[in-house]
């Protein structure tokens, strides 16, 4: 194992670039100081708070399941006990992003990459690279979910094929990650709910999702999904709402190689684009949404 590094993105005289970093590194737990902790205690306090009534039911009995608390940061180790018995999953310690193929790869094999450090105090609300509490808060507790462990698992190797087959399929399959994975809503009998982990390990993302007029809610559909750009650097103008994580598990199950085929001779949409085909659902309380129907 190396010895673990902050590795952050890199500012330049053209802005912020990101550098990837490939180690793998056993969690440093014993040096993190009594900030961190509490920069942990303070995040944890927020978001567990704000998700009552906005995330979806699945993530909070995972995270319950897992034993996190706002007390310290987990273990790695820890988690590990519990997920490995619950869908065969594991956590690995990561010095920051992973470079795509290496990413896939872990996934592929049932492997997570976690970062070991966690923000400053400064950056609580916002940071672009993904620290600690991104990855743990965020990601790791739908692993407990078969359902979702499988798809994550599935994503893993179709990413390892998409990377022989050109950059255009790894847009196309990203952008699949980037509007599941981390912005994600499903439907619950009692309304739309948040399961991705870009919104879940974000406070004003949480709220802006389901409150706010601006963004479009629109009904999962796989290649309107690959179509569709998005913004790393501002609350995300276009959500996909999903029926149920078996959705995801059907939708995506087929080859993707037609479908990268297919959309290689098509344009994409810019962030924000309704089309008449569009399942779009309105905005409405934390007890319930209504669907507007097609538009």
């Amino acid at each position: 194992m190396n010895q673990p590094r902050r590795v952050e993105n890199l500012q330049t005289d053209k802005g912020r670039v990101p550098v990837y970093a490939t180690g793998i590194v056993e969690q440093p737990w014993a040096d993190y100081s009594a900030v961190d902790h509490d920069v942990w205690r303070q995040l944890y306090e927020r978001q567990r708070q704000l998700l009552v009534g906005r995330a979806s039911d699945e993530f909070l009995v995972a995270q319950d399941a897992m034993g996190m608390s706002p007390d310290r940061i987990p273990k790695f180790s820890e988690l590990n006990r519990v997920l490995r018995d619950a869908t065969g999953w594991e956590l690995i310690g990561v010095e920051g992003l992973l470079p795509e193929l290496d990413f896939f790869d872990h996934l592929a094999n049932r492997r997570f990459p976690v970062t070991w450090w966690i923000r400053r105090p400064d950056q609580v609300d916002y940071i672009e690279e993904p620290d600690l509490f991104h990855d743990l808060f965020g990601h790791v507790p739908l692993l407990m979910n078969p359902l979702f462990a499988d798809y994550m698992q599935a994503y893993g190797r179709g990413g390892v094929k998409a990377h022989g087959i050109g950059p255009e399929a790894l847009v196309n399959l990203t952008r699949l990650y980037w509007y599941t994975v981390e912005f994600g809503l499903i439907r619950q009998q009692d309304g739309l709910r948040i399961y991705g982990s870009g919104i879940v390990s974000s406070k004003g993302e949480s709220i802006h999702c389901l409150e706010s007029t601006a963004p479009n809610r629109i009904g999962f559909d796989l290649e309107r999904i690959m179509r569709t750009r998005y913004r790393i650097d501002s609350y995300q103008k276009t959500y996909f709402v999903i029926d149920s994580f078996e959705q995801l598990i059907d939708a995506t199950e087929p080859d993707f190689t037609p479908i990268y085929a297919r959309l290689a001779t098509q344009e994409s949409y810019p962030a924000g684009t309704v089309l008449e085909s569009d399942r779009v659902y309105s905005r409405g309380t934390g007890e319930g949404w209504a669907s507007d129907g097609d538009v």
